[in-house]
């Protein structure tokens, strides 16, 4: 808790490398305050405090306690929720306690329960920190907890509701501390901000925050169960020479029902877009909100994402549209400077089809999405025509479902098309085309977000490479703090450069050994 006391925090912080090191076992109250577990692994702390426990009750050689230490031997060969849940029956049926830590027991098995996805078990933890909050501590310590306790309370909401939905909530402890952290900086960043520029985003979905695990099933997705959408209905002047080309071109997709992309489990799509993007969870969250309250299948409304160079916003626009399970063509506007985003007549050697009707022919697909990098270096001139007056066309339903395409003479329907945009500013760009589109700031990440970014880019840059991406082994202690010494916030490019800095120290001290 980078907020503690100087002192306070450096006696943590020792605490936690011992920890970590299998020197330390942490305490209930310091696992409460954040520290890792036991060689930062839960079934690695479960063995090593059920074992020591198990010690000391066997110690007393007292009858009652014999449910208690077998109990507790099977936790430390068997750690599991169910086990956590028999160790808490025994001690029940405890009649003398004298001597047993048994409060700090039960709290441990309510800890170790939330990380086995227990709803109920993580909001008496939440309750627990802000217990501890409420001691006799400084401000800045108090605050820390409090902003912990409720990413816990948000936590138990989520779980819970996974529970009642049927479900997976009992998976790989990784994900469960980071995505509290994700939430802990959110209220962190909510109560400390005065949100000037951020958008207000109602949540009324119980949608949850998750790290994805290696070996974590790939998101489906599905097409909608109708008859489709029919894009092109005709070819214009199909009995001349260049008509009758055309309508060859596009025989296949004349009068053609093409699909469009089911709504997917958008709880699921935002916990993987926190996991890897969580200084950005207003921007998540509005977009998504979008998308539960409109049609049942797939579309967002013209959205501009701005935000400073290096902010990861490009690819979060392309993250965005693979986890909703929707095609996509990412297009850089620094080449743009006419109307032919819009197509061009046929009776040109360069004559094409609008960029949206390419999109949904390439991908057979009524609804694809439209990236568009970099809006503002779209060129102004109006020579030969203006990207910026065809896009306001294709961004207004009542034209877009009617549009002309002077390559096919013909009307197609593009009211499918999504429109998604990225910026480094919006003075180039026209109030006519802004005021079509919802304006979301896309934040830079800070130093607290150092420990849930860099392990995902090092995962990413091994895959890259083409290695496992098991190879992507967690990121030691002394290597986050050499990052942190040269990256304190800020582009993710830079970042990446530093990730992939230590990756190649990590193989040339591999292939020494």
């Amino acid at each position: 808790m980078t907020d503690e006391p100087p002192s306070v925090d450096r006696h943590f912080q020792r605490r936690q490398k011992a920890a970590i090191a299998g020197l330390h076992l942490p305490t209930a109250e310091e696992l409460l305050r954040g520290m890792a577990f036991f060689r930062e692994d839960l079934t690695e702390d479960i063995r090593e405090y059920s074992g020591r426990l198990a010690g000391r009750v066997k110690k007393r050689k007292r009858t009652g306690l014999a449910l208690l230490a077998t109990s507790l031997d099977e936790l430390a060969v068997e750690p599991s929720e169910d086990s956590v849940l028999a160790v808490e029956a025994a001690l029940d049926l405890i009649d003398d306690t004298q001597g047993l830590p048994v409060e700090e027991c039960r709290l441990r098995c309510r800890f170790y329960r939330a990380f086995f996805g227990d709803g109920q078990a993580t909001a008496l933890i939440s309750g627990e920190i802000a217990h501890l909050a409420s001691r006799d501590r400084s401000p800045a310590e108090s605050r820390g907890l409090l902003w912990r306790s409720l990413g816990w309370a948000a936590q138990s909401h989520v779980l819970d509701w996974r529970r009642r939905a049927g479900l997976s909530v009992q998976r790989s402890a990784k994900w469960f501390e980071p995505e509290v952290q994700a939430y802990e900086l959110h209220f962190k960043n909510l109560i400390t901000s005065s949100m000037v520029d951020e958008p207000e985003v109602k949540d009324s979905s119980p949608i949850g925050l998750a790290v994805e695990t290696w070996e974590e099933e790939p998101l489906g997705h599905e097409t909608q169960a109708t008859d489709g959408v029919v894009i092109i209905r005709g070819i214009g002047n199909d009995t001349t020479v260049d008509g009758k080309r055309v309508a060859k071109e596009f025989a296949k997709f004349k009068q053609r029902p093409l699909p469009l992309r089911r709504m997917p489990e958008l709880p699921v799509v935002r916990r993987r877009l926190i996991a890897e993007f969580p200084y950005a969870v207003t921007v998540v969250d509005a977009v998504l909100e979008g998308l539960s309250s409109s049609r049942p299948n797939v579309h967002l409304r013209p959205i501009i994402l701005l935000g400073a160079p290096g902010s990861g916003k490009t690819r979060f626009a392309r993250r965005l549209t693979e986890e909703l399970g929707v095609p996509y063509e990412l297009i850089s506007c620094g080449g743009l400077s006419d109307s032919a985003i819009g197509g061009t007549a046929r009776r040109w050697s360069s004559g094409e089809p609008s960029l949206a009707v390419m999109a949904v022919c390439r991908h057979e697909c009524a609804g694809p999405v439209v990236i568009l990098d970099e809006i503002e270096k779209i060129g102004t001139g109006r020579r030969n025509g203006n990207v910026h007056d065809v896009l306001i066309g294709l961004f207004e339903p009542e034209t877009s479902r009617r549009w002309h395409d002077p390559y096919l003479q013909a009307h197609c329907d593009l009211s499918h098309v999504s429109w998604l945009m990225t910026a480094n500013s919006l003075e180039p760009i026209p109030a006519a085309l802004r005021d079509r589109c919802r304006i979301l700031s896309f934040p830079l990440p800070g130093a607290d977000h150092l420990p849930l970014i860099a392990p995902r880019i090092l995962q990413r840059r091994y895959i890259e490479t083409g290695h496992d991406p098991r190879w992507a082994t967690p990121l030691e202690g002394f290597e986050l703090d050499a990052l942190a010494n040269f990256w304190t916030g800020g582009s993710i490019r830079r970042l990446e450069r530093l990730v992939e800095e230590l990756r190649e120290a990590r193989e040339r001290t591999r292939r020494r050994q």
